[in-house]
């Protein structure tokens, strides 16, 4: 799986119409259901991992590139 919110925003979609499926009934229907749960916790930990490397970087660049940042805020590349 490739790694960017792009491909987040797609997985959510294709998971989106997953569950819009109207042929998807009973067990299916219910692993599908559990399955979008598990998605979607996990996207929204990606999510705020995502703002938290984007408040890093612009308080890096409000403050200056004197001051170290913690390395698990560092951006790399």
């Amino acid at each position: 799986m490739s790694k960017g919110l792009s491909n987040l925003n797609e997985t959510l979609f294709d998971q989106l119409a997953r569950l819009n499926d109207p042929n998807l009934k009973g067990e299916a229907l219910e692993t599908e259901i559990k399955r979008a749960q598990s998605v979607t916790t996990v996207s929204k930990e990606i999510v705020s991992n995502a703002r938290l490397v984007y408040d890093a970087a612009k308080l890096k660049i409000e403050y200056g590139h004197s001051h170290k940042m913690p390395e698990m805020l560092e951006i790399k590349g």
